[in-house]
């Protein structure tokens, strides 16, 4: 690699700044580009049916300008903006716009097709870089400026013949991000000033990032530049069209729009030529993140992404933002643990929560809230070898309804991450649950318990009333069986004497817990009780019965199956 090929790109100065010290407010007027641009950077072009269904869409989601193609390149996309119009599927709130390079005989059959309908918006465009200058078209600023000059022209004498249209102008001066400001500046100029001589009632002059070639921030002193200069700045709509050569499109058009641009225009998915176009979906959804409505609904995500794979063949990555399949989901253990937080504070506070006060969205590691996109939660903290033992606990939690105790969720964490480490995959839930199972659930071997009763002792006092419970029990160890008694204060430690004095087994009890599995008179109980051997080595073991009492006597059995195997 020999970087000493490449040169810094020239920038402005620009001390007047004043859109660092700005922040948005307002969605601005969107204008989608993906029937034209992104169409035209598409392996196999989409159909006319495809383009009519990808056209509905853009209108459902809450597009009012659609730039619907470029109807002098080709047949396919004049007949696709003859159907539109002679079929009358353009709503009235929805304006189409069309692209023309500054050529005679191209306005003319722009126009053409354009024949019949309400509104439109003519986009004219030529390149004013020094590199197209000088390299592509061998021409002078002069002569630059004339062809933007002639091409404005023709756009008023051609809207003259089409009375009934109500159109509007829009001039790209090609490139504008590699132009000299104050020539990129005296060429709208003169296009503003040739457009106000025709009928049209708004002028667009556009200020393309054809080609990214700097940080955001130049491209934002180059666009104040342009809004401060400019005549009849006040009835003028400064549009932004980016590209994403430096992968910082949707960050310079959001500077852009700091400094006074009013529209964007970009594609879903940021799809468009080379690196693509500025992300509609992004700039969109960061606006939503912030409290401001964007104007364009994107409630259901998954919708997106069906019709735009479908039709441009193209993938949504996975770590796309807000609508990539795993861009709620954490495998981190610390970031699992904050979210489950997060999730628990935010269901305490939604409980008090009224439509004068809502709860706002403050969610770890989560700038907005799942459901806002047609997502939900399930998916949210998922397991692999990476994830603490908090990711297995919630799962095991809202999939199953078991709350580990926090001792025992380290104890399975590193279950899990054995597993996952082995595997080299990612763990679903079901086979989490699996592994829990296996590893604590009513472990019946070695040690079998086919029959217990117990028999209780009062001893009443003036003062008190003490209880002494004794077990007697029948296992089965290895195939052979044996009878087993033993006393204590209570069911639990009475097992616990009987069983101890039987193996020879020394431990105390240092966790027991219990609660309903389920709602209702049918519920399962389950109990999770850790045992303390006398090597200090902890181990847990887990019942689950209908029967209160049988869920105790379970988890126990399972611990003490669990001991002995380990012995």
């Amino acid at each position: 690699m020999n970087h000493k090929k490449y040169q810094a790109k020239p920038i402005i100065e620009f001390p007047e700044r004043t859109w660092a010290n700005k922040t948005l407010t307002k969605a601005p007027i969107w204008c989608s580009v993906d029937l034209r641009d992104g169409n035209q950077s598409l392996q196999t072009p989409m159909t006319l049916q495809q383009k009519l269904d990808f056209f509905d869409f853009l209108v459902k989601i809450g597009f009012k300008q659609i730039e619907v193609g470029f109807p002098s390149a080709s047949q396919t996309e004049f007949e696709f903006l003859r159907t539109l119009i002679t079929k009358g599927l353009i709503p009235s709130d929805v304006t189409i716009q069309v692209l023309t390079p500054a050529r005679d005989e191209l306005i003319q059959k722009t126009f053409a097709a354009l024949d019949g309908t309400k509104q439109a918006i003519v986009h004219l465009y030529n390149a004013t870089s020094p590199l197209h200058r000088n390299v592509v078209f061998q021409k002078s600023q002069a002569e630059t400026l004339e062809l933007a000059i002639f091409g404005a022209n023709l756009l008023c004498s051609f809207a003259e013949k089409y009375p009934t249209t109500n159109f509007a102008f829009e001039y790209s001066p090609e490139c504008f991000s590699q132009t000299e400001p104050e020539f990129a500046l005296a060429v709208c100029n003169e296009v503003v000033k040739t457009f106000q001589k025709g009928k049209n009632s708004e002028i667009i002059i556009n200020l393309p990032i054809t080609v990214e070639t700097h940080t955001p921030n130049v491209h934002a002193d180059m666009v104040e530049f342009m809004c401060k200069n400019i005549h009849n700045r006040e009835n003028i709509t400064i549009s932004l069209h980016g590209h994403n050569d430096r992968g910082t499109a949707v960050a310079a058009t959001e500077l852009c729009l700091l400094a006074g641009a009013d529209r964007v225009e970009g594609t879903l998915f940021g799809n468009g030529e080379r690196t693509g176009n500025a992300d509609i979906i992004t700039i969109a959804m960061n606006l939503y993140s912030q409290g401001i409505n964007p104007n364009l609904n994107f409630s259901d995500i998954d919708a997106a992404i069906e019709i735009y794979s479908k039709y441009t063949g193209l993938p949504v990555h996975p770590r796309h933002p807000y609508a990539g399949d795993l861009v709620y989901t954490a495998f981190s253990g610390s970031h699992q643990d904050a979210i489950r937080k997060g999730i628990t504070k935010r269901t305490e506070l939604t409980k008090q929560q009224n439509n004068d006060n809502p709860v706002l969205w403050e969610m770890p590691y989560l700038p907005i809230d799942p459901l806002d996109v047609g997502r939900n939660y399930d998916p949210i903290i998922r397991v692999n070898s990476q994830s603490g033992s908090a990711a297995a606990a919630y799962i095991l939690e809202t999939a199953y309804g078991i709350i580990l105790p926090k001792p025992l969720q380290r104890h399975f964490g590193k279950i899990i991450t054995q597993k996952s480490d082995t595997a080299k995959s990612e763990l679903s839930s079901t086979e989490i649950y699996e592994l829990f199972e296996e590893n604590y659930i009513n472990k019946v071997s070695p040690i079998e318990l086919t029959a217990w009763h117990e028999q209780r002792t009062y001893n009443i006092t003036p003062t008190s009333k003490d209880v002494t419970t004794q077990i007697f029990a029948e296992i089965k160890q290895n195939g052979e069986k044996a009878s087993i008694t033993g006393n204590g204060d209570g069911l639990v430690a009475a097992f616990c004497q009987a069983i101890s004095s039987h193996l020879q087994l020394q431990f105390e009890i240092n966790h027991y817990s219990q609660h309903a599995l389920e709602l209702g008179n049918q519920a399962r109980a389950i109990t999770y009780i850790g045992l303390l051997l006398n090597d200090k080595k902890v181990i847990f073991g887990t019942g689950v019965s209908r029967n209160i009492v049988n869920s105790s006597v379970k988890a126990l059995l399972s611990a003490v199956n669990i001991a002995v195997l380990l012995i």
